[in-house]
């Protein structure tokens, strides 16, 4: 390595979920904006999620989860990140109460918001918490939809595995008010169409036009059970109108490059 040569980055495991509803316009997926201070995606909208921590690792979370018996260590760490990350940061919460084994209702969920602060803060543990309120992780409603690393020129990079859900009944959602400033169920065209209002970067952006393939939450999971998950590291490549962002070609997007200029 030359001594002007920067060593590369080893990327973050990281996990997010797309939370799905039906609507009468048509299937909305949950979304919140970053606070502008925040040092990744600044004042962008993007799927509530983040980077998976050790105690998302426990081997004590498997006594407390619904599904995932053939799902890989490092998955289960995912599954288990993605569902923490969202609840925090939505505060919409796929666990079951492991007495009925129903999902948490809307009045329960409204007993646990404190945790969100208290799990951001690490100053509260999944496993404990899932203990002490008797609940269960809902692996069994994830369907793995799209794995994105972040390129190797990058000095801040993510390994993040997306997730579809639909969405609790009576799990309305709300921003967290600290790492997002304000949070929106919109359909996925809706996203993409009104530029001016909402910054959606590309790796957002063409989970939202392969999520816009669906109508109802129903067909977006069985599309997502049915499509293999492949990697997508993006690349720079310097075109005749400056640079280009290109992924591969076989991972399931419409589109495949873009513009840095124009459409980042």
């Amino acid at each position: 390595m030359a001594e002007n040569e920067k060593p590369v980055a080893v990327p973050v495991p990281a996990a997010t979920i797309l939370l799905l509803r039906d609507a009468p316009g048509g299937l909305e997926v949950f979304m919140v904006k970053r606070h502008h201070q925040i040092d990744f995606v600044a004042g962008a909208l993007v799927f509530p999620g983040g980077k998976v921590e050790k105690g998302d690792s426990d081997a004590e979370l498997k006594e407390f989860f619904d599904g995932g018996a053939d799902w890989t260590d490092t998955m289960l760490a995912m599954g288990a990140g993605a569902i923490r990350e969202a609840f925090e940061e939505s505060g919409i919460l796929l666990a079951r109460d492991a007495r009925s084994g129903d999902f948490v209702t809307s009045e329960r969920l409204a007993d646990l918001q404190h945790y969100r602060k208290l799990l951001d803060k690490r100053e509260a543990v999944l496993a404990e918490v899932l203990r002490k309120e008797k609940l269960r992780l809902a692996l069994d409603q994830l369907v793995h939809f799209a794995h994105w690393i972040t390129p190797a020129n990058m000095p801040k990079r993510f390994d993040t595995h997306f997730f579809l859900a639909s969405s609790p009944i009576g799990h309305a959602g709300s921003h967290d008010g600290r790492e997002s400033v304000d949070s929106i169920w919109i359909t996925p065209s809706g996203a993409i169409s009104d530029r001016k209002k909402w910054n959606v970067i590309f790796p957002t952006k063409a989970n939202l036009t392969k999520l816009d393939q669906s109508r109802t939450v129903d067909e977006a999971l069985a599309r997502a059970r049915n499509a293999p998950v492949l990697p997508v590291t993006p690349w720079i490549e310097q075109g005749p109108e400056g640079q280009i962002l290109r992924i591969r070609d076989d991972a399931g997007y419409a589109q495949t490059s873009a513009n840095l200029k124009d459409d980042m």
